[in-house]
């Protein structure tokens, strides 16, 4: 693998913005990081340290960075969709968006899948045994939570097109009408208590924040300091004045969460951090520019999906050995539960290191396939669909409870992890077939 790094690194072209694999490699490590540092697992089940210290919700500001991950989402995406239609000058809009959806999932739906069908063939054979209680039931039921970012991911690639073209015609205009969308949403759902209407804070916060990567790609983020001046004053305005919650993640039991559905509070936090890693862009590109530091970067990319999907399968293995093993877990937030911090942290990195290993093939892109004809744009649409519902299903029913029918609400229809599981698949396969 080292050799291979080494080629792509140097094979990489004068005009490719860096900064942008450094910042996607930086935010979804922080995740990871976040993740195993906020689990405050004991012997009586899995909480949130950030619940035990709330204080510590104020690191939520700086560590909630899965905004700047959709943000370097919309540059990348703006770029392939423009690349593909200059290389596909006389194809049909239908095979163009056809294409640009195999091509801009693949990378990301191979190793999901494998995740998927992995964990779904141990929990059937832990529950056929007998299984599924202690913290074995709660790792089926959480494993697969991190699937929502996938989901949410797979409607970005999906509606890039339309918004790309909204942005060329009017810019920030459209930015502006995706972030009123979101505060008129919140108006209705705080101050005239509308119901259900907070869920289309899904699509317009995070596309809000995806539209900041068409603007980046442009070169029209020129004023990067009011992003960040101006976002987080509104964001800390927003919590010290209205209904939110000062956490920027979920927390258990709060009546109001940041996250699920997001929140205008969230949007604004997620242009700070556009504005704060744009002022960076210019010591982040000196340091991505040495040639060992591009080559991390480089090798990092092409495996952090992987990681990114494995990394609490790694972390709650290390903790169910400590159970196993007897070995004492301290009461969080204690001083016995910080000095033991750093060496999870290590072994869960390991854990997920191996697993990496194992999967990491997964991650790398399929040969093409020659196809018959020109793709099909309603057919990719209609696959992607089908994923994104399936992966978003997941993510909220988990595999606890697979032999019991477990369900969990999807939009107000009613999925269990078998459903869920073959519209993945299925969406996937129609992705495949309708690009090539």
């Amino acid at each position: 693998m080292g050799s291979s790094v080494r080629e792509l690194a140097g094979a990489t072209p004068a005009t490719r913005d860096r900064y942008v694999d450094l910042l996607r490699v930086v935010s979804l490590g922080t995740v990871v990081l976040g993740h195993w540092l906020m689990a405050a697992v004991t012997s009586d089940g899995v909480g949130n340290l950030l619940a035990v210290v709330p204080g510590l919700q104020l690191l939520t500001w700086v560590l909630q960075i899965m905004p700047v991950f959709f943000f370097v989402g919309g540059f990348s995406h703006a770029l392939s969709y423009r690349s593909l239609l200059r290389k596909r000058p006389g194809g049909s809009t239908d095979s163009v968006y056809a294409a640009f959806l195999r091509a801009r999932l693949q990378r990301l739906l191979r190793p999901t899948m494998v995740f998927v069908l992995v964990w779904g063939a141990a929990a059937l054979i832990v529950q056929l045994l007998g299984g599924g209680g202690g913290l074995t039931g709660v790792t089926l039921r959480l494993v697969t939570q991190p699937l929502w970012f996938i989901g949410i991911y797979l409607a970005m690639v999906a509606f890039t097109p339309p918004l790309l073209k909204l942005h060329g015609r009017y810019g920030w205009g459209a930015f502006a009408a995706l972030a009123g969308a979101a505060a008129a949403v919140d108006v209705l759902r705080f101050a005239a208590g509308v119901p259900y209407l907070e869920f289309l804070n899904f699509a317009f916060v995070w596309l809000a924040v995806h539209q900041l990567g068409f603007l980046r790609a442009d070169g029209r983020i020129r004023r990067p300091v009011l992003l960040a001046g101006g976002g987080l004053a509104a964001a800390a305005a927003l919590v010290a004045l209205g209904p939110y919650p000062l956490s920027m993640v979920g927390m258990p039991g709060e009546r109001i969460s940041n996250m699920a559905p997001p929140t205008l509070a969230l949007l604004y936090h997620g242009i700070w951090l556009v504005g704060a890693v744009e002022l960076l862009r210019a010591p982040g590109s000196r340091l991505v520019a040495r040639p060992r530091v591009w080559r991390t970067v480089v090798a990092a990319n092409g495996i952090a999906m992987t990681a990114f999907l494995w990394h609490l399968t790694a972390m709650l293995g290390v903790y169910g050995a400590m159970l196993a093993l007897d070995v004492p877990l301290p009461e969080p937030a204690t001083g016995a539960w910080w000095a033991q911090v750093p060496v999870r942290i290590a072994v869960a990195a390991g854990v997920t290191a191996a697993l990496v290993a194992v999967f990491r093939t997964f991650e790398r892109p399929a040969p093409a396939v020659p196809g018959r004809g020109a793709g099909s744009g309603p057919v990719a649409a209609l696959g992607v669909t089908l994923t994104l519902l399936g992966v978003l299903g997941l993510s909220m029913v988990g595999y606890g409870g697979l032999l019991e029918g477990h369900t969990a609400l999807l939009i107000a229809v009613r999925v269990s992890a078998p459903a869920a599981v073959a519209m993945a698949l299925g969406g996937w396969l129609l992705v495949e077939r309708a690009g090539r």
